[in-house]
Formats: C-alpha cells, structure tokens, sequence
C-alpha cells in the first residue's frame, strides 16, 4: 500500500465498476450511497449507488495516509438537484454548482456522517443516517461527502459523489436518510 500515492500520481490505475484500482498494488478503494425514501413513516423505496471517489479526495486519502497530511475531523452529507453525474474532477469548490445543491429541507445545513471505527474494511455512518426532511415537492438526483456544513459553501473539501440511478420525487415532510459507505479491498 506504500506506493498507491506514487501509482496515483502517475496515473497507474483504472476505474473499474468496484472502485479505483491500482493493479500493481493489488488494492481497490470505492463507495457507494445508500438511500431509504420514507413518507408519513413508511420507506417507499431504497437504493444502493455507486459514487464518484473524485480526485481531490483520492489526493486527500493518500495525502493524509503517506504524507502528513491533515485530516479532517467531520464530513457532511449534502444532496443536490441537478440532473448531473458527478466526475472526477469535480471538488469542493464547485460541486454545489454543477449538481444544483438542494436546500429543501428543514435541518438547514448538510448533515453530519457520523461514523463508527472501521471495520471488515469499511467505514460507514449505518448506525446513525444522516436525516434530510423535505420541505418542498422536488426531485433529488444524488448525493455527496464534503468536508463543510454550510448549503453551497465553495470552500470545503470533496470526497464522493453520486448520481442516483433513480431519482427521488420528493414532497414535503418526505424524509432522505442517506447512508455513506467507504471501502478499501484487496484484489
């Protein structure tokens, strides 16, 4: 694992339905969203999507890993509107804007991915799911994990992103509890 950050660098690996792999290394390391839509209590649909591990938080993971780098102490969960799929070169800066971040819902800021320590080679926020009440009929398109609370803040650091498969028509008092799940496996 020594040399993911040189293979990263120098472009040494591919993008595989699982993740991102570095071949030499033998490692893949992806994400994916989950998605539970509730009305008046009841979940009316659920989903598992793929996300985006976009390059300024692959840069972020090897630079905190092999580097010295600083970690950051929270990341957030934030939702948009657009009909946009995420690429790799997207990031904290303009995420917001190519997605359409949505402020449909009531908690106010992006929600917290609370987590709990690693394990089998993952780390999620599963025991506690970050809560989006709907506040207005829209539809949701996809998810995010960034480094800052604040509805269309530029300033933060960008991790993941996902465009759903489906999109959810929301409405009001609808409720999004979104699970983050990341990964890092031997192949």
């Amino acid at each position: 694992m020594k040399n993911l950050g040189r293979e990263f660098r120098n472009k040494k690996y591919e993008i595989s339905p699982e993740g991102l792999l570095f071949p030499a290394a033998g490692v893949v390391v992806g994400g994916h969203f989950t998605t539970e839509h509730l009305r008046d209590g009841e979940v009316i649909s659920t989903s598992i999507d793929k996300n985006t591990v976009v390059d300024e938080g692959l840069t972020s993971i090897l630079s905190i890993m092999f580097n010295a780098g600083t970690a950051v102490a929270t990341w957030y969960i934030g939702i948009f509107a657009g009909n946009y799929t995420p690429v790799s070169t997207d990031d904290g800066a303009n995420i917001a804007t190519n997605a359409t971040e949505s402020a449909a819902y009531t908690e106010g800021v992006r929600q917290t991915w609370v987590v709990v320590a690693p394990s089998a080679n993952q780390i999620t926020n599963s025991a506690s799911k970050a809560t989006f009440t709907i506040n207005a009929t829209t539809t949701i398109y996809g998810a995010f994990l960034i480094s800052t609370s604040t509805i269309s803040d530029t300033l933060g650091s960008l991790m993941a992103a996902s465009k759903f498969a489906a999109s959810r028509a929301v409405v009001n008092l609808d409720q999004l509890l979104i699970t983050y799940t990341i990964s890092a496996a031997n192949v």
